[in-house]
């Protein structure tokens, strides 16, 4: 599971994330939201150890992610934002490279390669080097290397960026197969295609939570109040600050 207990990051005199605490859970599926400069990549570089806080702690699978950043990340799937892959590698030497990194024997790297290929739709791309490869295929790419060696916790930040309306379709209901026994943080800036894929919203602004909520409460006090789902999380995040910056869908 996530583990978020009173987190905060300075950077200097500015307070980037302040006091944060939530869980997700096994089999959760949370969607995490903000506008620009609310914090949320800030707490998403904490989540996968690349930066530390400032104070509190943060726990992946129960493994703290500074006095056992190690086991973290082996706990831990991740695709940035910015997906940085090898460009002048082969698809398939590239996953084979990815489960060495993580340690997998080469029977496990056989089987865990050939299912996330499957899964994440690489077939026809294994031969190719990943220069040669759509933005869609380098996207699925990085999804699957950070499937390759089966991790408890799931962090995704901004993950269907690339990938056409069929994808993304695809790409929700693989998620939900992925579901069970995992803890999943769905980052987004699309607010109708995170309420479509998680369980629980929960949205960031100025350092600090401003909505944790299950989806189907959010959508019944938006149903109760006559407004749609995207206009009370937009509301939310506007009293919080004033200014709501997060985009509806197109």
């Amino acid at each position: 599971m996530i583990e978020v207990d009173h987190v905060s990051r300075r950077y200097g005199p500015v307070l980037s994330v302040d006091d944060v605490s939530f869980v997700v859970r096994p089999g959760e599926i949370v969607g995490f939201l903000g506008p620009n400069g609310a914090g949320k990549s800030t707490l998403i570089r904490m989540l996968a150890t690349y930066l530390e806080p400032t104070s509190g702690r943060i726990r992946i699978a129960g493994h703290d992610t500074v006095s056992d950043a190690l086991g973290a990340r082996r706990s831990l799937g991740y695709l940035p934002e910015h997906n940085a892959l090898f460009e002048a590698m082969r698809v398939d030497r590239f996953l084979d490279f990815v489960g060495r990194v993580r340690g997998l024997s080469r029977e496990e790297r056989k089987e865990r390669g050939a299912w996330v290929a499957d899964r994440c739709g690489l077939e026809a791309v294994l031969g190719k080097r990943i220069r040669e490869c759509s933005k869609g295929y380098r996207q699925r790419l990085g999804l699957a290397a950070a499937l390759l060696h089966d991790p408890p916790v799931i962090l995704l930040d901004e993950p269907t960026h690339g990938l056409d309306p069929l994808q993304v379709v695809a790409f929700r209901s693989f998620l939900h197969e992925l579901r069970e026994g995992r803890a999943i943080l769905f980052s987004s800036h699309v607010l109708a295609e995170v309420a479509a894929i998680s369980d629980r919203l929960i949205a960031i602004d100025g350092g600090r939570v401003v909505l944790d909520e299950g989806v189907p409460e959010l959508a019944a006090r938006a149903a109760r109040e006559g407004c749609g789902l995207e206009a009370l999380v937009l509301s939310g995040v506007q009293n919080s600050r004033g200014v709501a910056r997060l985009a509806p869908a197109p």
